[in-house]
């Protein structure tokens, strides 16, 4: 599932890309499908060996172009072991609103971005995701869970202080938004209540199947409860 519009981010062959936090690696595995190297960087180093194993995986079974290549890096936000203008596209999914210094990371992520170079940013939509704080304080205050809620205009804001111009935004998940009003109701870990195995049926069935349905009802709902906001950046000039 994939939150980042890869046409806008506007990624080609051949190009090196970060994909900051990276977690389970499904924008890293978006990028090595189109060619690209990518340096998959998280602080979990549990994650990043799954995300080695699922690529070792996806190697062997021809879905890596040639000259494609992977790198996983345990690092963090705050210190990005590379060079300035390292990369010719930065993703960071729903990884600022986990961040104390998130304005740091950012212009770190601005730092290592090639002068040509674009970025896309994603985190919880201030709407949903307040529904999820205000039902439950599990959802959020938990180790290494959310710190904040963005507001649109925040967001916006401390990307341009990082000397971002922002290229445009939209929402992604409304289908997803519902789910997690409803785990935050019977308990962010009940994963046996009926109600959440039902819910999470029909999300998989719609992300392994994408019928049209189900595609034109979260294209319809994004604008109004899209779970998460993605912004597309480049340097201002």
């Amino acid at each position: 599932m994939l939150t980042v519009d890869f046409d806008r981010l506007g990624l080609q062959a051949g190009e090196r890309v970060l994909d900051l936090g990276c977690g389970g690696g499904r924008h890293a595995f978006e990028c090595l499908r189109r060619g690209a190297s990518v340096v998959a960087l998280d602080a979990d180093f549990v994650e990043l060996k799954g995300v080695s194993v699922l690529i070792t995986a996806m190697a062997e079974a021809g879905e890596v172009p040639a000259g494609a290549a992977s790198m996983e890096v345990q690092g963090d936000a705050f210190r990005l072991p590379f060079p300035e203008a390292s990369f010719d596209r930065v993703i960071a999914a729903e990884v600022l609103e986990h961040l104390p210094d998130d304005r740091a990371a950012m212009s770190e992520l601005a730092r290592v971005l090639k002068p040509s170079g674009r970025m896309a940013v994603t985190v919880p939509r201030y709407g949903p995701e307040l529904v999820n704080w205000v039902l439950s304080d599990e959802y959020h205050n938990v180790p290494g869970g959310h710190i904040r809620i963005y507001r649109r205009s925040q967001l916006i804001g401390r990307l341009r202080g990082a000397g971002l111009r922002v290229l445009g935004s939209h929402h992604a998940h409304a289908l997803h938004s519902p789910y997690w009003w409803l785990k935050c109701l019977v308990g962010t870990h009940n994963d046996t209540n009926p109600a959440v195995r039902a819910y999470h049926r029909l999300l998989v069935w719609d992300i392994v199947r994408r019928p049209a349905v189900t595609r034109v009802l979260e294209r319809t709902l994004n604008p109004v409860m899209g779970k998460s906001f993605v912004v597309y950046t480049e340097h201002a000039r």
